[in-house]
């Protein structure tokens, strides 16, 4: 019966609330048992009453904290303290009241819904609405429990709406027209300026790609897309040219990327502008002709030669004046010289192909009234290659011929080399030369390949005779003009085994095998060394001679050497010097053959240019020496060469005492005290009766 018991929650009455009565047919009534509550709450939210089994709440109560309660009752005897019934177990259950209104489970809610939606469980009031126009909503709904009826309970949230973006805006340029301005000189990637097409929509719905439709300028100009500001970038494609063209005229075009074609009846998504682009004048400076230039030359050409010319002009409208100069780090030699008016190339200094094959130049082009404004141009010089190498042995040969050699022989093949390069390739011939075109011993056979073979023409060769043989080889090339050179050939004879293999080719081989002994090799070597005592004691004896004088004639055209014992007298003794020699220079009007190179000379006696104009002896000495040192005709041991030259003419004659010695009686020296102070000192030594004639 009282297993289990009902309680209501929130109890807010002055007393205790009731909740049963437990009671066992063992109480007579008479106080004799006891009742006993445990389990849930026992003690502090329900109390029994021990002496009836009353059950009630202590404290309020909420259901929506616990529900029910499991507790177990039972009853002893006071005095024996034993169960009078078994311990039972019962349940009290806590009625529900509507103490609680409905909350939601988010203070805020937040929802998003793409613009021009449809139904949905949140609805749109209003048809198309526009994210561009308003993009937050804030909605507040209210739950009701009881279905809404009287009494009932009710909670509030609120719901933050977000309209998301789609495209449904196409991009439109705030204007139809731009203008920029750019410098001719402005280099291809040049960002000249900005231009936006403004799209309301957002994220990818708002990215635009720019582009050049038409124009003018379409391939002088490129339009670029900033991913971040999506805004047009135009840049310089092309080098400008102010003096060609000073406008340019585009039409931009902007495009949305990702275009939604649930809007595309509302219009085509993109728009166009129209860019103008001025060319502003900058002072340019020179411009060649060509990027570079290649120029070929013989290696024979004359100096002052003009090879080429460069041609630059100033690109302004002004067409300033040019002048071209050689950049000399470029030209160090100074070999290559140009004229700065019209940029023609001409040599200064002999090309040599062989040495330097290739010339590469600068040329500087700068303007004459703004030398801030110039240029530079590479010029590449070739020389071209001209037969002035004559060709000749590739190496020196050793070439040796055995003794017991027959005729026929093959004993050297001998090739040659050549400095110039012809454009069909060398071809060499080898003869002999015409001296030895028939050679006793030898002969040569051209092999026709560059190559020529030297044979014998007899068999057999004695060391003893002939140890060795010199062979004079002609080699002339086949370019024109043809040249030809001589290298001659050393043969020695050798002694060889019979396959043809040298064993020894030293003439003093020859003594051993005659079985001289030592001793007779002593005493030859002793009688040699007295040989050589006696001619070095003949040669002392003549040189005790008395020597013959070496001018004997007068007519000898050679310095004379003159022997004098005076001691002299310092400066005013001069009569032992005869400089004679140093002759007017109009007495050399014709050159004479030197007496002291073999008549028979092949060489043409050398003129040399008149060097007695304004100049002193001993410079004159100097050059003459000079010359001859330097003089390819001179032979080649010492001589005594004339230097006959004295200086110009005095107004005053010769004034040398050296000459007077040739004159007969006194000479009359009183007119140089009428010559000045400079004369002073000679007219005090050849003017008074004290004189040096005295």
């Amino acid at each position: 019966m009282w297993n289990q018991f009902f309680l209501l929650e929130e109890y807010t009455g002055p007393d205790t609330q009731y909740v049963g009565k437990l009671h066992t047919d063992q109480d007579k009534g008479d106080g004799n048992l006891k009742y006993i509550l445990t389990g849930d709450g026992a003690g502090s939210l329900f109390i029994i009453d021990e002496n009836t089994g009353d059950i009630h709440a202590a404290k309020k109560l909420d259901r929506e904290e616990k529900s029910l309660y499991v507790l177990r009752a039972k009853a002893i005897d006071r005095k024996t303290g034993r169960q009078v019934e078994p311990e039972s177990e019962f349940i009290i259950k806590i009625h529900d009241i509507n103490d609680n209104e409905p909350k939601f489970t988010k203070d805020i809610y937040t929802a998003s819904i793409p613009e021009m939606s449809g139904v949905g469980i949140i609805k749109t009031a209003l048809p198309d609405m526009s994210r561009e126009n308003r993009e937050q909503y804030q909605v507040v709904i209210q739950a009701k429990d009881m279905g809404g009826q009287m009494g009932g309970l009710s909670g509030t949230t609120t719901v933050n709406i977000t309209l998301t973006d789609v495209n449904d805006s196409p991009p439109r340029f705030p204007q139809s027209t731009y203008q920029f301005r750019s410098p001719e000189s402005a280099p291809p990637g040049t960002p000249l300026g900005r231009i936006k097409a403004n799209d309301p929509d957002v994220g990818e719905n708002a990215e635009i790609e720019y582009s050049i439709s038409n124009g003018d300028g379409s391939d002088t100009f490129d339009i670029i897309t900033d991913k971040d500001t999506q805004e047009g970038i135009i840049t310089v494609k092309k080098h400008l040219d102010f003096e060609n063209k000073m406008l340019y005229t585009l039409r931009v075009e902007a495009t949305n990327t990702h275009p939604d074609p649930r809007f595309l009846q509302l219009g085509p998504f993109k728009d166009t502008a129209l860019v103008k682009i001025s060319v502003e004048d900058v002072d340019e400076p020179p411009a060649f002709s060509r990027p570079w230039y290649l120029i070929e030359v013989d290696e024979d050409a004359k100096e002052g030669s003009i090879i080429g010319q460069v041609v630059a002009q100033d690109p302004d409208i002004t067409k300033n004046a040019i002048k071209y100069s050689v950049d000399r780090h470029t030209d160090l030699d100074r070999i290559f010289s140009i004229y700065s008016g019209n940029g023609s190339l001409f040599i200064s200094k002999p090309l040599d192909r062989e040495e330097t094959p290739w010339h590469n130049i600068t040329v500087i082009a700068t303007e004459i009234n703004n030398p801030k404004q110039s240029s530079q141009i590479p010029v590449f010089i070739r020389i071209l290659d001209i037969n002035d190498h004559a060709p000749e042995f590739v190496k020196y040969y050793e070439t040796f011929v055995c003794e017991n050699a027959k005729a026929g022989q093959l004993i050297q093949t001998v090739s040659a080399v050549d400095k110039d390069e012809p454009p069909r390739g060398h071809k060499f011939f080898f003869e002999l030369v015409p001296e030895f075109a028939v050679h006793p011993n030898f002969s040569i056979v051209d092999n026709k390949d560059n190559t020529a073979g030297i044979m014998t023409r007899r068999n057999g060769y004695s060391r003893s005779k002939m140890s060795t043989y010199l062979l004079p080889i002609i080699i002339f090339d086949n370019d024109y003009p043809i040249q030809s050179s001589t290298g001659t050939l050393t043969i020695r004879v050798c002694a060889c085994d019979s396959q043809g293999n040298m064993q020894s080719c030293s003439a003093e081989a020859l003594l051993l095998p005659a079985g001289l002994s030592t001793g007779a090799l002593v005493a030859i070597l002793v009688c040699i060394i007295i040989l050589l005592v006696l001619v070095v004691l003949f040669t002392a004896l003549k040189r005790q001679k008395k020597k013959e004088p070496l001018i004997i004639s007068k007519d000898d055209v050679r310095d004379n050497i003159v022997t004098y014992n005076d001691e002299g007298g310092g400066e005013e003794d001069t009569q032992a010097f005869d400089i004679g020699t140093l002759r007017n220079p109009e007495a050399r009007k014709e050159s004479k053959m030197r007496r002291d190179v073999i008549p028979e000379t092949i060489f043409q006696m050398r003129r040399t240019a008149p060097l007695w104009e304004n100049i002193d002896v001993q410079d004159f000495i100097h050059r003459r020496l000079k010359e001859n040192d330097l003089d390819p005709a001179a032979p080649p041991y010492d001589s005594l060469a004339t230097y006959a030259y004295e200086g110009n003419d005095s107004i005053a004659n010769s004034l040398s005492s050296l000459e007077s010695l040739t004159t007969e009686g006194n000479q009359d020296y009183d007119y140089l005290s009428d010559w000045g102070p400079r004369f002073k000192k000679l007219a005090d030594m050849y003017g008074g009766e004290d004189s040096d004639r005295d």
